[in-house]
């Protein structure tokens, strides 16, 4: 057993195991890997196991600004400090309490009141915040002025307003602008640069995130790749790809979200990169993808928590690709996907804690074509 370093834990709906030794967590999360993929595990990366995360989603309460409390949607405890978060998400956190608490706050049970969540965020060398406002607040001006007061005088690089319908609780939206700095946010992993969005998706752990590149780039070195084809589906802004690129005669990230496309096109410019491709399709409809057929292909497929859609795991079995690596954030799909590999043989399997103090962690499966 372990002390909670957390004073809110058990009271706020976050991480679930901080009364568990961290090794015994770990342990327990190989465990779970290799039942799933009967055999051992080939390489297991942790590291600190607390202030690793860097964004976090505040909700605004009457009188603070926290969390949902567990097992409660509904209600919500005010947060002065965060255990899982980095140290400057907490510097920034008291930022926002100090200016804006108390404020016009979102009553869940009323769909009425301006602020409803504040998203902090932290690149390598930047910041962003984004103020989540509901869109049918009369008191928009109100806030949106208090907001650009707060531009002015806080540490932050980059901040955001964003709006979302009252029905819809959603922390990010594709309805913003900008008041301070940029709408995105930028990270440097095997000396390659990438700018997300503020309003997008990108790993929660930048170290752990690297980690898992590097092991990445570490099996794909070991094949004869000059001359074939990399696929990189749910490539996001593109970065197993744009980091992959120099070990493929040319490179295709597919992804549904067109904002991803296009920063990952940007972000194959700002890396110099001349055999990169990015193309907007959803993975279930993958069959569409022509310029991957018939060539020699080596695919990394990170789908979100839902997995491979089952027709892209046929339109895979068809291709027959060389090899495929299967970055999942949700080993238990994977019970149910890789049956459906009849032809791959595993070659081996590696878990990255991207996630302590909670049940959930990275898997990165090699599959060789027999």
């Amino acid at each position: 057993m372990a002390e909670p370093k957390c004073p809110y834990y058990q009271k706020c709906g976050g991480c679930s195991a901080q009364h568990i030794d961290y090794e015994v967590q770990l342990q327990n999360k190989v465990d779970k890997l290799k039942r799933i993929v009967k055999q051992e595990v080939d390489h297991v990366e942790s590291d600190q196991p607390y202030n690793y995360r860097n964004r976090m989603d505040f909700v605004f309460l009457r009188h603070g600004i926290g969390f949902r409390e567990k097992g409660h949607w509904s209600k919500l405890i005010d947060i002065k400090e965060c255990s899982i978060s980095n140290p400057r998400i907490g510097e920034l956190l008291q930022e926002i309490r100090t200016h804006f608490i108390p404020c016009d706050f979102f009553d869940l049970h009323k769909q009425k009141g301006a602020f409803r969540y504040a998203v902090i965020r932290t690149g390598t060398n930047d910041s962003s915040i984004s103020f989540l406002l509901n869109s049918d607040s009369t008191k928009l001006k109100y806030a949106i002025e208090k907001i650009q007061e707060f531009a002015q005088v806080t540490s932050a690089t980059n901040i955001v307003v964003a709006y979302q319908d009252p029905k819809t609780d959603v922390s990010l939206s594709d309805d913003f602008f900008v008041v301070k700095g940029e709408d995105h946010l930028t990270a440097n992993y095997l000396d390659k640069t990438f700018q997300y969005s503020t309003q997008g998706f990108f790993q929660n752990n930048h170290v752990m995130a690297q980690k898992m590149h590097k092991y990445v780039q570490t099996i794909l070195e070991k094949y004869n790749t000059k001359e074939a084809m990399l696929l990189d589906l749910y490539g996001g802004v593109g970065t197993f790809g744009i980091i992959n690129a120099h070990l493929f005669k040319e490179v295709l990230t597919v992804e549904a979200v067109e904002q991803c496309i296009v920063q990952a096109k940007n972000n194959a410019k700002i890396n110099n990169l001349t055999n990169y491709e990015a193309l907007v399709l959803d993975a279930k409809q993958s069959e569409k993808l022509k310029q991957v057929k018939d060539k020699p292909l080596y695919v990394i497929t990170d789908p979100p928590r839902s997995g491979m859609h089952p027709k892209t795991i046929k339109f895979l079995n068809q291709l027959k690709p060389e090899l495929i690596i299967y970055v999942s954030c949700n080993p238990t799909q994977l019970i149910r996907e890789l049956p459906h590999f009849e032809d791959y043989e595993l070659k081996s399997s590696a878990l990255f804690d991207l996630f302590p103090q909670t049940p959930h962690s990275e898997a990165v499966l090699e599959l060789k074509k027999k």
